[in-house]
């Protein structure tokens, strides 16, 4: 059984103050990465963020559902603490994870095409 790491409140504070790189890997192993904001600490262990623009990053989770993320604090000139975060992601259309994209003050304006539920397995300090 793989253990699970535990978001802290400074971490969870740097993750959803800060955009995160979310990266994903193809079929093929090609690596691909992008931006995501808006995200929420949803539990000690998990991320959830919203699918609104998101094609290639859909296609490679629905292949493959291991990710990471990179967060790092946006004075990071003066003071740099950034995180990698490693884990797996689950992909929802409907149901509680998606109604609560929804919600988020955020999305209001947005398509809210899935919730993508990221659960956390390892933390490592980068900065």
């Amino acid at each position: 059984m793989i253990k699970m790491e535990e978001l802290n409140k400074e971490l969870k504070k740097l993750i959803e103050q800060n955009a995160l790189a979310l990266a994903t890997t193809d079929k093929e192993g090609n690596p691909h990465c992008i931006a995501v904001g808006f995200v929420k600490v949803v539990s000690k262990n998990q991320i959830l963020a919203t699918n609104n623009y998101m094609a290639e990053t859909t296609k490679n989770i629905q292949k493959n559902p291991n990710v990471a993320l990179a967060v790092w604090n946006k004075n990071w000139k003066e003071n740099c603490v950034g995180y990698e975060l490693k884990g797996t992601v689950e992909y929802f259309t409907s149901g509680k994870w998606y109604q609560i994209i929804k919600q988020i003050p955020e999305n209001k304006e947005e398509p809210c095409k899935a919730a993508i539920l990221i659960t956390i397995r390892k933390i490592k300090k980068v900065a």
